[in-house]
């Protein structure tokens, strides 16, 4: 009987709805584990956006500390720049098809896939994460796949080769996600 400490997960996991494209990679991408790269336009922009935002958090912090006038009106271009951002991935999203439900951690994915992928393959993953709209280009290595009654593939992929701001990016995002669930769940109980 497995133990308490075995059955821990080292990230947490969420349930959540995703924009996904998955890329098998070819023997050559696998092995040089270079950077991927994106051609589209749209989707490499909301990437570097998402980006940007995580870097500049702890400056906006600061200014806030010493002038809140400039750090409101920084707040309010920071949305404006958000809701433009919300307005491409709705069109990003026409190249992705529909938004499915996922498993997601800071380590790995876990999806539904019409077809069997072997185990070890290595994969492109193109991720849309709403409502924030950040576009992430990942690369991951295929864990499990198992059949399901449905006829689809269960497929868990783990991360590699993660930058620290894409990390940081998923485990922002997971943690709002789960402050959401929690605030609706406290929402839902305080309901007569």
């Amino acid at each position: 009987m497995p133990t308490q400490d075995a059955e821990r997960r080292e990230y947490y996991r969420i349930e959540d709805r995703v924009a996904l494209q998955i890329t098998p990679l070819s023997a050559e991408q696998s092995e040089t584990q270079q950077p991927l790269h994106d051609d589209s336009a749209l989707f490499g922009l909301l990437g570097e956006l998402g980006l940007m935002d995580y870097e500049t958090q702890h400056l906006l912090r600061q200014i806030d500390d010493q002038n809140r006038n400039l750090g409101a009106f920084l707040r309010l271009l920071n949305k404006r720049v958000d809701l433009i951002a919300q307005a491409m991935a709705q069109q990003v999203c026409g190249e992705f098809g529909d938004v499915q439900t996922v498993m997601l951690s800071e380590d790995g994915i876990s999806f539904t896939h019409e077809q069997a992928l072997a185990g070890d393959t290595q994969l492109a993953l193109r991720m849309l994460l709403m409502p924030q709209a950040l576009g992430l280009l990942l690369r991951a290595r295929v864990v499990h796949c198992q059949l399901q009654e449905n006829g689809q593939y269960e497929i868990g992929a783990q991360f590699e080769a993660l930058t620290d701001a894409q990390r940081q990016l998923l485990a922002r995002h997971i943690l709002q996600k789960q402050a959401l669930a929690r605030r609706q769940a406290r929402e839902l109980s305080e309901q007569p």
